[in-house]
């Protein structure tokens, strides 16, 4: 085995130690580990500011998206002390217990983000909460919709899917922001809460409105998770909505044969792919999405004020 090669860099006046940055990560492309870490540190504005608060689960990739990867939790051993740290419990239902945490870490400034790239973490997976205190969850402030087609169906299909959703949504008094893709199969619908609610409160809203979908849209829409129900369906995965789970954070790379990115789109641009049905309009490689941030800025940004005025009263609908 060659020598690992280090390069010592300074970000934010915080120290860093970067290894191997010459390693092919998405071979497709020619993709290195420098090239990772620079699209963190250019993207970092638009991101940083939804990883704020939530503890992030990495899924890491050390040998490239070709060879085995696992989803890291726990703190890395030997983290760097300035790292910020949050203790979230392990499961939840445990009233009346002691609490057993996992200690997650807080990527919320510019050294941290690279120091997650260089371990080749490339996927960033958050709740939908933020945390309030060491060994408790978070109220939410975001509910999701992960729209994911089961072929044939493909991008074209979730993009009408999404509109039926985003229809729904609005006639239950529930303002949702524009979508963004999975950055891989599909489209992700984020509703941002205000005020917070509770963890179970969130999820049984979420079931009731994809059911509602379903029996709308039988067809087309499926909400059972069952595998076998999705051939030619969207599934609206209403069960990300839950204090344990994660949904991949807006512009985080993911683990495809080429360097995509789970990026936000325009309303205009799902109309688009669905009346073209072209589903390749709605892919965006790293390249991509700095471009577009460059030009619209962060389209996402409005889930951040969540905590606002709400402009209408939120009524559930759900069955």
């Amino acid at each position: 085995m060659s020598p690992e090669k280090r390069t010592l860099t300074e970000v934010e006046g915080r120290r860093l130690s970067l290894s191997n940055l010459d390693k092919v990560i998405y071979p497709d492309a020619g993709f290195t580990k420098a090239d990772v870490i620079s699209y963190y540190l250019h993207v970092a504005p638009v991101l940083l500011p939804h990883l704020a608060g939530r503890p992030v689960t990495f899924t890491r990739f050390p040998d490239g998206v070709g060879a085995p990867s696992f989803f890291e939790k726990h703190v890395k051993k030997g983290a760097p002390p300035w790292l910020r740290t949050v203790k979230v419990p392990r499961r939840s239902g445990d009233a009346g217990r002691a609490v057993e945490v996992i200690e997650y870490a807080m990527i919320e400034d510019l050294a941290s983000l690279v120091w997650a790239a260089n371990l080749a973490a490339l996927e960033l997976h958050v709740p939908m909460w933020r945390s309030v205190r060491d060994g408790s969850f978070g109220d939410f402030d975001t509910m999701v919709f992960d729209l994911d087609p089961g072929a044939p169906a493909s991008m074209v299909e979730c993009c009408a899917v999404a509109r039926w959703l985003h229809d729904v949504l609005g006639d239950a008094g529930f303002e949702v922001v524009c979508p963004k893709t999975s950055g891989s199969k599909g489209l992700q619908l984020y509703v941002p809460l205000d005020p917070r609610r509770p963890g179970d409160e969130v999820r049984a809203l979420a079931h009731g409105l994809a059911r509602r979908l379903e029996r709308d849209h039988p067809e087309a829409v499926v909400s059972n998770m069952r595998r076998d129900l999705r051939k030619g369906k969207v599934l609206i995965d209403w069960s990300q909505n839950h204090p344990v789970k994660t949904t991949i954070a807006p512009y985080s790379l993911r683990a495809q044969p080429r360097p995509t990115a789970s990026t936000p789109v325009t309303w205009d641009e799902v109309a688009s792919c669905e009346r073209t049905r072209r589903a390749d309009d709605l892919r965006f490689e790293a390249e991509d999405v700095l471009a577009r941030v460059a030009a619209m800025g962060d389209l996402f940004a409005s889930v951040l004020t969540a905590a606002g005025p709400a402009r209408r009263r939120h009524r559930d609908h759900a069955e």
